[in-house]
Formats: structure tokens, C-alpha cells, sequence
């Protein structure tokens, strides 16, 4: 079994279990946006202190070394096999953390009313959103899945261009420190519409994208969001 399919097993529905980098990030960001959103003092320093690491290498940030869920990564290795343990990246999963938990630290600056942390909504859904403005009390009801009784089908809307490309150029990095500027782009216009994201599911996409072999996946997983976004646009809001 190699390092990543340890970090992500496909379950029997299809879908990928959540790996010890989903899981660390999962309970790292949950712990921290509670305190956050409760005005815990502690919680409010550590965000204004993982904030300035978002979009930077791990390890060029000292100050940050064990705030982004290290030690919850060692607790959910604990799970794994001896053999999955050996073959895991430590040094790719602590890159792929420090960037998942930086950018939500990023993504929830301000939002003391809401979670921006959603299990469940991946990138290319939450780009999606964003891409397609929504306007009118009856179209919100109905893009949060409330069902507006009566209302009419509306016309496909245009999508954003330049925020397509940007989506686009996220996709297409070739570096990791590349993709991590394009992420943290992308999350600042996710953090204005406050549009919510999946960062675990997000973590353990950038641990797996760190390998050669398993970057395409990761790119064809992020397209088919988007696209399947555009399908079931119905079912999802900016709000939640």
C-alpha cells in the first residue's frame, strides 16, 4: 500500500475515507473554530498567528510549528498499520496541514457567525458557487435546497470568467508552493462571499497532490466538483 492510499482508502460507496491528514486537519480546525467563534481568547490569537503563514512553506513559519495539527496527526497515524506507517510522508502530510489550516485560519477571519470550515463541500463546488451570483430572497431559498413553492425555473446564469481562470490556473500549478499562492487567492474571494469549503477533504487532496502519480487524480477530483456543481446547484448555497 503506498503513502497514499493510506492517507485516502476509496470506501465501498465510491468514496474516499477520511485519511490521518483529513482527520488531523478535521479535528485541528473544529477545536480552533469553536474557541473562535465563542471568542476564546486563545482561539482569536491563533488564528491572527496562522493567518500570516497562509501560502508560505511549513517550515518558514517557526511560530506556527505545532498550531496546525501535528499532534493530531501522530494521533491518527496511530490508527494506521506498522507497514502504512512506514510508508507514510510525514514531511508532505505536515506541508499539505500547515497549508489546509493556514488558509482556514485565512478563510474565517471576521466570520464570528458562521463556520467556514463545511464538511462535504470540496473546491471545485465551493469555486462554483462563488462563480454564480445570486440574487433575490425566492433564488437563495432556492439554492439552499429550501424549495421556494411556486417559484419559476430561472435561466442559467453566466459564470465569472476571470474566477473560472483563476480556478484554472489553482488546477494547473505545476509547483506546490505555486498552488498554494493560487488556494490562497481563491480562499480571500471565498472569505468575501463567505461561501464555506471542506479542509479536510482539502488537506488530504494537497498531501496526495504532493505525488507525482497522484496529482492528475487530485485535478480530475477538483474538475468533476466543479462540473457536478453545475448539476446539482440547486442543492447548495452560498449561506449555510
Amino acid at each position: 500500500m503506498t503513502a497514499n492510499t493510506a492517507a485516502a482508502r476509496p470506501s465501498a460507496s465510491g468514496r474516499r475515507e477520511r485519511g490521518p491528514v483529513a482527520q488531523a486537519a478535521d479535528r485541528r480546525i473544529k477545536c480552533l473554530q469553536y474557541g473562535y467563534r465563542e471568542d476564546h481568547p486563545s482561539a482569536v490569537s491563533t488564528l491572527a498567528r496562522l493567518r500570516r503563514g497562509a501560502g508560505r512553506p511549513a517550515h518558514d513559519v517557526p511560530d506556527l510549528w505545532g498550531l496546525t495539527g501535528t499532534d493530531e496527526l501522530s494521533d491518527a497515524l496511530g490508527t494506521l498499520s506498522e507497514d502504512e506507517r512506514r510508508r507514510f510522508d510525514h514531511d508532505r502530510a505536515e506541508e499539505a496541514l500547515h497549508l489546509a489550516v493556514t488558509l482556514w485560519a485565512l478563510h474565517q477571519q471576521s466570520h464570528r457567525e458562521a463556520d467556514m470550515y463545511l464538511p462535504g463541500r470540496g473546491l471545485g463546488r465551493a469555486v462554483r458557487i462563488l462563480m454564480i451570483p445570486v440574487s433575490g430572497s425566492a433564488e437563495r431559498a432556492v439554492d439552499a435546497g429550501r424549495g421556494v413553492e411556486g417559484s419559476k425555473a430561472r435561466a442559467e446564469p453566466e459564470l465569472d470568467e476571470p474566477l473560472r481562470r483563476r480556478f484554472v490556473r489553482a488546477g494547473t500549478s505545476s509547483s506546490f508552493d505555486g498552488l498554494a499562492q493560487r488556494l490562497r487567492e481563491i480562499v480571500l474571494l471565498l472569505r468575501r462571499s463567505a461561501v464555506a469549503l471542506d479542509y479536510g477533504l482539502l488537506a488530504d487532496q494537497l498531501y496526495r497532490w504532493q505525488q507525482p502519480a497522484q496529482r492528475a487524480e487530485v485535478r480530475r477530483e477538483w474538475g468533476r466538483d466543479f462540473h457536478l456543481a453545475g448539476l446539482t446547484r440547486g442543492t447548495d448555497a452560498r449561506q449555510d
